[in-house]
Protein backbone atom coordinates (compact mmCIF):
# COMPACT_ATOMS: atom_id res chain seq x y z
CA UNK A 1 0.00 0.00 0.00
CA UNK A 2 1.76 3.00 -1.07
CA UNK A 3 0.31 6.30 1.41
CA UNK A 4 -0.38 10.12 0.52
CA UNK A 5 -1.51 13.02 1.98
CA UNK A 6 -3.01 16.27 0.72
CA UNK A 7 -1.26 19.31 2.47
CA UNK A 8 -1.80 21.71 -0.07
CA UNK A 9 -4.71 24.19 2.07
CA UNK A 10 -3.83 27.25 3.87
CA UNK A 11 -6.45 26.95 6.69
CA UNK A 12 -8.05 30.25 6.61
CA UNK A 13 -10.70 29.79 8.81
CA UNK A 14 -8.05 28.32 11.77
CA UNK A 15 -6.62 32.08 10.78
CA UNK A 16 -9.26 34.18 11.42
CA UNK A 17 -9.59 32.09 14.80
CA UNK A 18 -6.01 33.12 16.00
CA UNK A 19 -4.26 30.24 14.47
CA UNK A 20 -1.63 31.26 12.83
CA UNK A 21 0.22 28.41 11.57
CA UNK A 22 -0.60 26.91 8.74
CA UNK A 23 -3.61 23.70 8.95
CA UNK A 24 -0.85 20.85 8.03
CA UNK A 25 1.75 22.50 10.93
CA UNK A 26 -1.28 22.89 13.53
CA UNK A 27 -0.20 20.93 16.69
CA UNK A 28 -2.47 18.54 18.84
CA UNK A 29 -1.13 17.40 22.53
CA UNK A 30 1.89 16.52 22.74
CA UNK A 31 3.31 19.14 20.00
CA UNK A 32 3.13 16.35 16.81
CA UNK A 33 1.88 18.70 13.67
CA UNK A 34 -1.10 17.06 12.03
CA UNK A 35 1.59 16.31 8.88
CA UNK A 36 3.63 14.98 11.02
CA UNK A 37 0.76 12.30 12.80
CA UNK A 38 0.07 11.41 9.66
CA UNK A 39 3.12 10.05 8.01
CA UNK A 40 4.60 8.70 11.89
CA UNK A 41 0.95 6.45 11.56
CA UNK A 42 1.66 5.30 7.94
CA UNK A 43 4.93 4.32 8.76
CA UNK A 44 3.99 2.22 10.95
CA UNK A 45 2.16 0.01 8.80
CA UNK A 46 4.09 -3.13 7.38
CA UNK A 47 2.26 -2.72 3.99
CA UNK A 48 3.86 1.05 4.03
CA UNK A 49 6.08 1.16 0.30
CA UNK A 50 5.99 5.01 0.40
CA UNK A 51 4.25 8.26 1.60
CA UNK A 52 3.70 10.77 -0.82
CA UNK A 53 2.78 14.30 0.12
CA UNK A 54 1.95 17.65 -1.71
CA UNK A 55 2.13 21.17 0.22
CA UNK A 56 1.83 24.59 -0.67
CA UNK A 57 4.93 26.78 -1.16
CA UNK A 58 3.42 28.91 2.18
CA UNK A 59 3.35 26.11 4.22
CA UNK A 60 7.17 25.27 2.77
CA UNK A 61 8.39 28.47 3.60
CA UNK A 62 6.58 28.46 7.40
CA UNK A 63 8.23 25.16 8.03
CA UNK A 64 11.56 26.38 6.95
CA UNK A 65 11.08 29.83 9.14
CA UNK A 66 10.40 27.79 11.64
CA UNK A 67 13.65 26.10 11.74
CA UNK A 68 14.62 22.57 13.15
CA UNK A 69 13.60 19.50 11.39
CA UNK A 70 11.69 19.18 8.60
CA UNK A 71 7.87 17.90 9.78
CA UNK A 72 7.90 15.85 6.86
CA UNK A 73 11.52 14.27 6.43
CA UNK A 74 10.32 10.68 6.66
CA UNK A 75 8.32 10.96 3.40
CA UNK A 76 9.32 9.22 0.41
CA UNK A 77 8.13 12.30 -2.21
CA UNK A 78 7.24 15.47 -1.47
CA UNK A 79 5.70 17.78 -4.08
CA UNK A 80 5.68 21.60 -3.69
CA UNK A 81 2.29 23.13 -5.29
CA UNK A 82 -0.55 25.52 -5.45
CA UNK A 83 -3.78 24.26 -5.96
CA UNK A 84 -7.37 24.59 -6.68
CA UNK A 85 -8.42 21.91 -4.36
CA UNK A 86 -8.32 18.71 -3.38
CA UNK A 87 -8.66 16.79 -6.37
CA UNK A 88 -6.33 19.12 -8.22
CA UNK A 89 -3.69 17.85 -5.81
CA UNK A 90 -4.14 14.29 -5.97
CA UNK A 91 -3.53 14.67 -9.66
CA UNK A 92 -0.35 16.45 -8.61
CA UNK A 93 0.24 12.93 -6.73
CA UNK A 94 -0.58 10.83 -9.36
CA UNK A 95 2.41 10.22 -10.63
CA UNK A 96 3.62 8.85 -7.77
CA UNK A 97 0.63 6.93 -6.77
CA UNK A 98 0.72 5.00 -10.14
CA UNK A 99 3.47 2.45 -9.31
CA UNK A 100 1.34 0.59 -6.93
CA UNK A 101 -1.04 -1.42 -6.91
CA UNK A 102 -3.99 0.02 -4.18
CA UNK A 103 -2.93 3.50 -2.59
CA UNK A 104 -4.53 5.14 0.60
CA UNK A 105 -5.33 8.73 0.62
CA UNK A 106 -5.71 10.97 3.45
CA UNK A 107 -6.13 15.18 3.80
CA UNK A 108 -3.82 16.76 6.54
CA UNK A 109 -6.87 18.16 8.58
CA UNK A 110 -8.19 14.29 9.46
CA UNK A 111 -8.11 13.08 12.76
CA UNK A 112 -8.65 9.33 13.78
CA UNK A 113 -7.67 6.69 15.94
CA UNK A 114 -4.86 4.99 14.88
CA UNK A 115 -5.82 1.46 16.17
CA UNK A 116 -9.41 1.57 13.89
CA UNK A 117 -7.00 3.03 11.16
CA UNK A 118 -5.18 -0.49 11.07
CA UNK A 119 -8.30 -2.29 11.03
CA UNK A 120 -9.31 -0.38 8.41
CA UNK A 121 -6.26 -0.72 5.98
CA UNK A 122 -6.04 -4.41 7.20
CA UNK A 123 -10.09 -5.35 5.93
CA UNK A 124 -9.40 -3.48 2.74
CA UNK A 125 -6.29 -5.45 1.86
CA UNK A 126 -8.33 -8.67 2.95
CA UNK A 127 -11.63 -8.10 1.27
CA UNK A 128 -11.26 -9.50 -2.31
CA UNK A 129 -14.50 -8.20 -3.58
CA UNK A 130 -14.22 -4.34 -3.15
CA UNK A 131 -12.37 -2.32 -5.42
CA UNK A 132 -11.52 -0.14 -2.64
CA UNK A 133 -12.88 1.28 0.85
CA UNK A 134 -13.54 4.43 2.03
CA UNK A 135 -13.51 5.69 5.63
CA UNK A 136 -16.88 6.69 6.93
CA UNK A 137 -18.37 8.43 10.31
CA UNK A 138 -21.81 9.26 11.39
CA UNK A 139 -19.95 11.80 13.16
CA UNK A 140 -21.56 15.42 11.14
CA UNK A 141 -19.30 18.04 12.29
CA UNK A 142 -18.71 19.57 8.78
CA UNK A 143 -20.04 22.87 7.02
CA UNK A 144 -20.18 21.05 3.80
CA UNK A 145 -20.58 17.22 4.87
CA UNK A 146 -20.55 14.54 1.95
CA UNK A 147 -23.76 11.85 2.98
CA UNK A 148 -23.25 8.50 1.54
CA UNK A 149 -25.67 5.93 1.05
CA UNK A 150 -24.63 1.82 0.43
CA UNK A 151 -26.07 -1.10 0.06
CA UNK A 152 -26.39 -4.34 2.25
CA UNK A 153 -23.00 -5.48 1.44
CA UNK A 154 -21.68 -1.96 1.77
CA UNK A 155 -20.86 -1.31 -1.46
CA UNK A 156 -21.33 2.81 -1.89
CA UNK A 157 -24.83 3.40 -4.09
CA UNK A 158 -24.57 7.20 -3.80
CA UNK A 159 -22.68 10.73 -2.54
CA UNK A 160 -25.16 13.68 -1.81
CA UNK A 161 -24.75 17.08 -0.59
CA UNK A 162 -27.68 17.00 1.79
CA UNK A 163 -28.86 14.21 4.32
CA UNK A 164 -30.94 11.41 2.72
CA UNK A 165 -33.05 8.79 4.70
CA UNK A 166 -30.62 5.93 3.53
CA UNK A 167 -27.54 7.89 3.19
CA UNK A 168 -26.29 6.51 6.84
CA UNK A 169 -22.60 7.78 6.72
CA UNK A 170 -20.94 10.98 5.62
CA UNK A 171 -17.51 10.95 4.10
CA UNK A 172 -14.53 10.95 6.87
CA UNK A 173 -11.45 12.06 3.98
CA UNK A 174 -9.99 8.61 4.04
CA UNK A 175 -10.08 6.87 0.70
CA UNK A 176 -7.99 3.46 -0.41
CA UNK A 177 -8.51 2.81 -3.85
CA UNK A 178 -6.75 0.80 -6.94
CA UNK A 179 -4.48 2.47 -9.09
CA UNK A 180 -6.80 1.98 -12.05
CA UNK A 181 -9.20 5.33 -9.93
CA UNK A 182 -6.31 7.62 -11.30
CA UNK A 183 -7.80 7.22 -14.79
CA UNK A 184 -11.14 8.15 -13.54
CA UNK A 185 -9.12 10.94 -11.50
CA UNK A 186 -7.71 11.50 -15.84
CA UNK A 187 -10.86 11.89 -16.89
CA UNK A 188 -12.32 14.29 -14.07
CA UNK A 189 -9.43 16.46 -14.91
CA UNK A 190 -10.36 16.65 -19.01
CA UNK A 191 -13.74 17.02 -18.17
CA UNK A 192 -12.80 20.39 -16.12
CA UNK A 193 -14.35 18.41 -12.80
CA UNK A 194 -12.51 20.62 -10.20
CA UNK A 195 -14.77 19.17 -6.85
CA UNK A 196 -13.06 15.76 -4.91
CA UNK A 197 -17.02 15.00 -4.03
CA UNK A 198 -17.45 14.78 -7.80
CA UNK A 199 -14.70 12.26 -8.32
CA UNK A 200 -15.71 10.12 -5.93
CA UNK A 201 -19.28 10.26 -7.67
CA UNK A 202 -17.53 9.53 -11.21
CA UNK A 203 -15.74 6.17 -9.42
CA UNK A 204 -19.49 5.14 -8.49
CA UNK A 205 -19.97 5.82 -11.86
CA UNK A 206 -17.60 3.98 -13.52
CA UNK A 207 -18.55 0.91 -11.50
CA UNK A 208 -15.98 0.55 -8.85
CA UNK A 209 -16.88 -1.37 -5.54
CA UNK A 210 -16.19 1.55 -2.59
CA UNK A 211 -17.11 0.01 0.24
CA UNK A 212 -18.12 1.94 3.27
CA UNK A 213 -15.87 1.24 6.31
CA UNK A 214 -17.48 3.38 9.11
CA UNK A 215 -15.12 4.63 11.94
CA UNK A 216 -16.10 5.37 15.61
CA UNK A 217 -15.61 9.13 14.91
CA UNK A 218 -13.32 11.43 12.70
CA UNK A 219 -12.61 15.09 13.15
CA UNK A 220 -11.70 17.59 10.45
CA UNK A 221 -9.72 20.32 12.06
CA UNK A 222 -11.66 23.38 10.15
CA UNK A 223 -11.80 25.77 13.15
CA UNK A 224 -10.05 26.07 16.33
CA UNK A 225 -12.39 24.43 18.31
CA UNK A 226 -11.49 20.94 16.72
CA UNK A 227 -8.21 20.84 18.16
CA UNK A 228 -10.20 20.35 21.42
CA UNK A 229 -12.20 17.79 20.10
CA UNK A 230 -9.06 15.93 17.95
CA UNK A 231 -7.40 15.88 21.31
CA UNK A 232 -10.51 14.19 23.15
CA UNK A 233 -10.83 11.58 20.07
CA UNK A 234 -7.51 10.51 20.64
CA UNK A 235 -7.83 10.51 24.46
CA UNK A 236 -10.25 7.65 24.26
CA UNK A 237 -12.98 10.30 25.16
CA UNK A 238 -14.52 11.14 21.61
CA UNK A 239 -17.45 13.75 21.13
CA UNK A 240 -20.98 12.49 20.52
CA UNK A 241 -22.13 10.73 17.46
CA UNK A 242 -24.81 12.30 16.32
CA UNK A 243 -26.89 12.80 12.80
CA UNK A 244 -28.53 15.84 11.73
Amino acid sequence: MYYAIIAAGEGSRLKQEGIDAPKPLVRLDGGVTLIERLIGIFRCRPDCEGISIVISPEVKAYAEAMGGESPWREATDVTVASTPGSMHSLHRLAPSLRGSSRFCLTTVDTVFRPDEFDRYIDACVADSEADGYMGVTTYVDDEKPLYISADGDGIITGYFDTPLPDARYVSGGIYALPSSALDVLDECMDAGVTRMRDFQRALVASGMRLRVYPFTCIIDVDHAGDIDKANSLLSSTPPATYMP
